[in-house]
Formats: C-alpha cells, structure tokens, sequence
C-alpha cells in the first residue's frame, strides 16, 4: 500500500510560482513512478508531469514544457513540482499519484491523492 499526498496549492497572480509536494509513505519500490496531474473546472482529468522513483526520469506535458519542473526528495519521501510563469488555464485541482511500475500518461496509476487546489489570476 502507498499513500500520497499532495500539499503547497493557493491563489497566484499570472506569472507567478507555486511549489506542489508530495508525501509519499508505505512500501515504496524502485520500479515506481509518481505523476502529477490536474482537472480545470468543466474538464477531464489531465496528465500534467511524471518521474521515475529512481532514476529520475522525467515526462512532461507540452502545455507546461519549460515553466513547471518534477523533481523528489529521497530523504523526505516527497515528490515536487515546481511551476513558474503560471498562467490562468493553469486552474485545476493537482492530483499526485503512484503507479507501481513505469512511467504513464494514462489514468493507469494506483494510487491518488485527494488533491490541492490551484488558482492563477489574471
């Protein structure tokens, strides 16, 4: 079993930054992967960012290529995504999840956090 979850959202200006976290607790595996993503009001779930437990490898969303940045924490168990220069469609509820082997675009992962609000104004 694998916990997530996700903390650090509020209301930003447009172009400004956020830094989401995630706590990940329980058994954790090398094979593990751990995705960020987010559902603006009136849209589906959408896939914003992922990384590798262990080596690291990152996947990103066009959209978000070259303003937001996945990185984790081994000591703190903690996944990060930092997003800079944000814009107002950057709106949604961010969700953190863990899927047990390899990395996904889908809505394959095992594990989801309740989620944590984001909001850019204009």
């Amino acid at each position: 079993q694998v916990h997530v979850v996700e903390s650090g959202g509020g209301l930003v200006q447009a172009g400004g930054s956020l830094r989401l976290s995630c706590a990940v607790s329980g058994r954790t595996f090398s094979s593990h992967a751990i995705g960020w993503f987010r559902q603006g009001p009136g849209k589906e779930r959408e896939f914003v960012a992922s990384i590798s437990w262990t080596l690291s490898i990152t996947d990103y969303t066009d959209s978000v290529k070259g303003r937001f940045t996945v990185s984790r924490d081994y000591a703190k168990n903690t996944v990060y995504l930092q997003m800079n220069s944000l814009k107002p469609e950057d709106t949604a509820v961010y969700y953190c999840a863990a899927k047990m082997m390899g990395l996904s675009r889908g809505m394959d992962y095992d594990y989801w956090g309740q989620g944590t609000q984001v909001t850019v104004s204009s």
